[in-house]
C-alpha cells in the first residue's frame, strides 16, 4: 500500500498546505512535522513560483518570500530527502507546469521517487495535456493528481475515471483563499466521482473553520485547508510551529468519522 493510500485507509484525511521555504526551508521541515503531530494525513508542499495564477493574496505574499529567501526546486528536493528520514508522511507537491518544463519531466518525477515525494498537484496544466507527463510520473510511481471544479461537470467522470492517489475537489471557483461561504453542491459532485472511482477525494479551496471541516468530510473522504495555514505562517514567522501543531489539531480533531 502506498502512502497516500495509507493516508485514507479507513479514515477521513485532513490534508494541510505550506509553502516550501516560507520563512525557510529548515522550518518547513520542523512545521511538516508538527502538522503531522497534530493529526495531518498528507501534506502538500508548494513549490514557489512567481505567478501562482490559481493562488490568493495569502499564498502568493508566501511564494514571494520563499523565493526572496533563495527557495529552489532543488533545494525542496533536498529538504524532502531529508524530512523522510524522520517521517512517512505523505508529501505532494504542488507545482505549476512552467517549473516542471523547465526542470525536465523526466528528472522531475525520477527526483520524486529519489527524495520520497508521492505525488503531485499541477493547477495549470488542462486536463488534455496530462498524457505528455502521466506516463513519465507513472514509471517512477508519482501520481498526478486530478482537480475537478464546479464548472467540471460535464466532465466529472471523465476526469475521475483516470485520476490515481485522489481527487482534488476544488470547492469554489477563483483563487485560493478563506471563504465564509462555500455555495457549491459538494455533495452532487463526490456523488458523481464514487459513480465511477473509488479514487478518495477531498475538497480544498476556502476551508477554514472546523464547522467546515465536519461538514465536507462528511461528504468527501477528506479536507484540505491551505490559505488558513499558510497566513499561520506569515503570522508567526520562524516561531510558527507550536501554533501551526494547535491549529492543525483543532481542524483535524473537526473531522467526521
Amino acid at each position: 500500500m502506498n502512502r497516500i493510500k495509507k493516508a485514507f485507509d479507513n479514515k477521513k484525511a485532513f490534508i494541510g498546505f505550506l509553502t516550501a521555504g516560507d520563512p525557510t526551508l529548515e522550518r518547513t521541515e520542523e512545521f511538516v512535522l508538527e502538522m503531522e503531530r497534530g493529526g495531518a494525513a498528507l501534506i502538500e508542499l508548494g513549490i514557489p513560483f512567481s505567478d501562482p495564477i490559481a493562488d490568493g493574496p495569502v499564498i502568493q505574499a508566501a511564494n514571494i518570500r520563499s523565493l526572496a529567501a533563495g527557495c529552489t526546486t532543488d533545494k525542496i528536493f533536498d529538504t524532502v530527502a531529508s524530512m523522510r528520514e524522520r517521517t512517512q508522511i505523505p508529501l505532494v507537491f504542488l507545482a505549476y507546469l512552467n517549473t516542471l518544463y523547465k526542470y525536465g519531466y523526466e528528472a522531475f518525477c525520477k527526483r520524486c521517487q529519489e527524495c520520497g515525494v508521492d505525488g503531485v498537484i499541477i493547477p495549470d496544466m488542462p486536463f488534455e495535456e496530462k498524457g505528455e507527463l502521466v506516463p513519465i510520473a507513472s514509471r517512477y510511481g508519482v501520481d498526478v493528481i486530478t482537480m475537478i471544479a464546479p464548472t467540471s461537470k460535464e466532465r466529472i467522470k471523465t476526469l475521475a475515471k483516470e485520476a490515481t492517489g485522489f481527487i482534488y475537489v476544488v470547492s469554489s471557483m477563483g483563487v485560493t483563499g478563506a471563504r465564509d461561504e462555500i455555495t457549491t453542491d459538494i455533495e452532487e459532485i463526490v456523488n458523481i466521482i464514487r459513480s465511477v472511482t473509488d479514487t478518495p477525494a477531498a475538497v480544498g479551496f476556502g476551508i477554514n473553520t472546523k464547522e467546515q471541516v465536519h461538514k465536507y468530510s462528511s461528504i468527501a473522504d477528506g479536507v484540505i485547508v491551505g490559505s488558513a495555514i499558510v497566513r499561520v505562517v506569515g503570522q508567526h514567522g520562524a516561531q510558527a510551529g507550536e501554533e501551526l501543531y494547535r491549529y492543525v489539531s483543532g481542524m483535524a480533531g473537526a473531522l467526521a468519522e
